[in-house]
């Protein structure tokens, strides 16, 4: 007798990165994927200790950053409602060490083993995907989706991951707001509203972040 193929009982998007800070781009991508795919859930996983930017610059203190997108999902001081909206997770600081992203989607695989998982990363990202740790055993585990813009600040080109992986893109608006600039501004004492949520500029003032050269 044949057995019966058990469908996921949900479908969940795992975006990682260092939010530092998270902007208005994160949330735009988050939920065209979230809604492209119709998926339940959107994770943004803030990373512990981001392996691919040591030595670059300094990186916020982790729990300042999960702050931050705590405060990017708050609309008018009302908190995003769990599902279908974006969620933040604390995963990779839980874990401490190194965040790798195989390590993040085991863990969530273990606590829900019938869903079905996405990894949601940029066009610049897609590009690096060999080289991301145990990288033949994400490639097996999870779909990654592709957020590109089009145009001439973004990418239309539709062979963006490496040969191997299963992959889609997901077209989104061509917004030119990006963590560095946020911080560069910050540091000149430039205004940044309307380019993150309002409860992410007051966490900023309140924390003092960004305010020294990096």
């Amino acid at each position: 007798m044949r057995r019966a193929v058990s469908k996921p009982t949900r479908s969940i998007g795992i975006f990682g990165g260092t939010f530092d800070p998270p902007h208005f781009g994160h949330l735009i991508a988050a939920e065209h994927v979230r809604q492209h795919l119709g998926l339940d859930e959107v994770r943004l996983v803030v990373a512990n200790d981001p392996w691919q930017k040591d030595g670059l610059r300094t990186i916020t203190r982790a729990e300042d950053r999960v702050a931050l997108v705590e405060a990017a999902l708050l609309s008018n001081g009302v908190k995003t409602p769990p599902a279908p909206g974006p969620v933040v997770s604390r995963v990779e600081l839980d874990a401490g060490g190194p965040s790798f992203t195989i390590d993040t989607l085991q863990t969530f695989r273990r606590a829900e083993p019938t869903a079905e998982w996405f990894i949601i990363v940029g066009a610049d990202a897609a590009a690096g995907l060999d080289s991301w740790h145990r990288a033949d055993e994400l490639r097996q585990q999870a779909k990654v989706i592709v957020v590109n813009r089009p145009g001439p600040h973004g990418t239309d080109d539709p062979g963006i991951a490496p040969k191997g992986w299963q992959y889609e893109t997901v077209p989104i608006p061509a917004i030119e707001i990006s963590s560095t600039g946020i911080r560069d501004r910050v540091r000149l004492g430039h205004s940044v509203r309307f380019l993150t949520p309002d409860p992410v500029i007051a966490l900023i003032e309140q924390l003092g972040i960004y305010r020294q050269e990096p």
